[in-house]
């Protein structure tokens, strides 16, 4: 006789371990991004917000200071320089960086432009360019000498050759055109993907209805691209203060006040004045900043797709 098989279920037991199974090869395979986020993340986050008591050049004992690092990034006017230096120098960035991507963006999505896939493609490549070289470059468009490139092109105007890294409102226009210069591109591609979601039967509609191209843009392009509006003014926001490798390239380690921005007053802080305390306690400033804005961001956001909802 043949032996009779045990067809019996699988017990809960085993359907339990097969579960912890398949949960903990979950875990293992994203474990690497926590384990280096926690290493690289938070560990950083951590000790920055516990350095931000002490006083503390890197070599010698910790020694704890209380608030005093806070009393001091508070009374320091570099300290304010370097946030307004960081909102003027954004709003200079984004705003016609926002304008110019999305006249980029209809003409890439325009059916009569040819190559249209070679110039996406060349429209991003600046993003992809070294941030370095990048900064390098423009350090030559505008250097102070009359042979600098910009002041070339100024002598035409009889305009005398302008100091672009040493005055005022030059250095803070030098900077905002790298910014520029790189993220255009990028900003681009992410509202030639929003127009591409947008309908086609919407612009249908709209010219049996009669309407030209500018109130086709006005009344379903835009109001469409709210959302992706708000999106890149938020991650612009966010870009603007973390600047600075274009600040620390353009303006040597000195950085001078008219452009040092709030991540470049902390690095100089800790690596050349060797006064870690006071970095950290900038850049818990910095953080709490950044919080502030995007709870704003969120909350616009929220109240955009309600009033959505709402219509």
């Amino acid at each position: 006789m043949e032996p009779v098989q045990n067809t019996k279920p699988k017990t809960k037991v085993a359907k339990m371990s097969e579960k912890r199974k398949t949960s903990l090869s979950a875990y293992i395979f994203i474990s690497p991004f926590f384990i280096l986020f926690a290493i690289f993340g938070l560990f950083p986050m951590i000790f920055s917000f516990y350095l931000s008591f002490f006083r503390w050049d890197g070599l010698s004992p910790m020694t704890f200071s209380g608030l005093r690092n806070f009393e001091f990034i508070f009374t320091d006017p570099v300290f304010y320089s370097s946030i307004y230096n960081t909102f003027i120098i954004g709003i200079m960035g984004t705003v016609p960086q926002i304008v110019v991507a999305i006249v980029l963006a209809f003409a890439l999505n325009s059916t009569l432009i040819r190559f249209r896939n070679t110039f996406r493609t060349l429209v991003f490549l600046p993003y992809i360019t070294s941030i370095v070289a990048v900064a390098i470059i423009f350090g030559v468009v505008f250097n102070n000498q009359p042979f600098g490139f910009a002041n070339y092109l100024l002598s035409f105007f009889d305009i005398d050759p302008i100091r672009w890294n040493q005055e005022y409102w030059p250095v803070k226009f030098a900077i905002a055109s790298m910014v520029f210069w790189r993220w255009v591109g990028y900003n681009t591609i992410i509202f030639l993907a929003g127009m591409q979601s947008i309908p086609r039967e919407l612009y249908e509609a709209a010219k049996i209805d009669g309407a030209t191209v500018g109130q086709q843009i006005r009344l379903i392009t835009l109001p469409m691209l709210r959302p992706i509006m708000m999106f890149v003014v938020f991650t612009a926001t966010i870009g603007s203060f973390q600047l600075f490798t274009e600040p620390l390239v353009f303006l040597g380690r000195g950085l001078r006040e008219e452009g040092i921005t709030m991540v470049a007053y902390l690095w100089r802080d800790a690596f050349v004045y060797n006064s870690f305390g006071t970095a950290s306690a900038a850049a818990i400033v910095l953080f709490l900043i950044i919080i502030v804005l995007t709870s704003i961001n969120l909350l616009i956001t929220n109240r955009i797709g309600r009033s959505k909802k709402v219509g």
